[in-house]
């Protein structure tokens, strides 16, 4: 009698074990050139693809033929810079951003709002926001440097935002004309809105954000009002704050004497 041959199991196991295994070295090689390349656009761009990655595939498929080898010539002369590129990048830059700033708004849930107490506008490499102190919402309490509980919480939420997306953070402190900040004549907008700023700074380091972030901390006073709005006015006392991917303060003018003060040689 024939020996019956053994039966072979099923190798379908095989397959997704497989499929497993080029997964993770895909993530593997993703986390990898992100750590080697750390430069925030890189990041943002792969945030993105993760995030909505019908968008690339369909800038994709809208290139011509043309746009397609500039890029190949790009990659083999690296002085060679490609516009089509840097257009396409600008778009997927201003998509993420705009994003930020709607989950932004979203986690602080401020959409029901009678007059909303944040404007965000979208830059060309961040977002800058104005952030209103206005009575029937204050940020800090009555003309002191004292966040509120509102205050806290935006400023906390901030924090983390500038941390998972590798902001640069400039502050300045604004108000309105005409404040009455007691006896003290000595203490002035001035103070009281570089303060504020350095207040803001503090609650963002000790929630969330590294010190290092931080490139400028000012105030200003009542000389900057909003555009069309009277000096007065309470949209005026507001916190400012610019979140940058990759822009760095201009470094101040070297000091120089006027043409009739430069010192003269000296005569017998």
């Amino acid at each position: 009698m024939a020996k019956k041959k053994d039966e072979h199991h099923g190798g379908a196991w095989k397959v997704a074990y497989a499929d497993f295994v080029t997964s993770m070295m895909a993530l593997f090689i993703v986390l990898w050139v992100l750590v080697a390349e750390e430069k925030p656009e890189v990041m943002a761009q792969v945030a993105l693809y993760f995030k909505d990655p019908g968008y690339a595939s369909d800038a994709e498929k809208k290139k011509t033929p043309s746009q397609t080898a500039g890029m190949m010539d790009a990659q083999v002369k690296a002085t060679q810079k490609d516009s089509s590129m840097q257009d396409y990048l600008t778009r997927e830059n201003q998509s993420f951003l705009k994003a930020i700033a709607r989950d932004f708004v979203r986690l602080l849930n401020v959409q029901d709002e009678e007059k909303e107490p944040l404007d965000i506008q979208v830059t060309s490499d961040g977002l800058r926001m104005n952030i209103y102190n206005r009575a029937k919402k204050p940020l800090f309490k009555n003309n002191t440097t004292e966040l509120t509980e509102w205050g806290t919480q935006v400023f906390q939420n901030l924090a983390w935002l500038v941390e998972r997306y590798n902001f640069k953070v400039f502050l300045e402190g604004h108000t309105a004309s005409g404040l009455d900040l007691g006896l003290n004549k000595n203490y002035t907008p001035w103070e009281l809105s570089t303060d504020r700023s350095n207040a803001v700074r503090r609650t963002m380091e000790y929630y969330a954000m590294e010190p290092s972030k931080t490139q400028r901390v000012s105030g200003l006073g009542d000389t900057e009002p909003l555009p069309n709005v009277p000096a007065d006015s309470e949209d005026n006392n507001r916190m400012t704050l610019s979140l940058s991917l990759t822009q760095f303060p201009k470094p101040a003018p070297s000091p120089s004497l006027p043409p009739d003060s430069s010192p003269k040689p000296a005569t017998n």
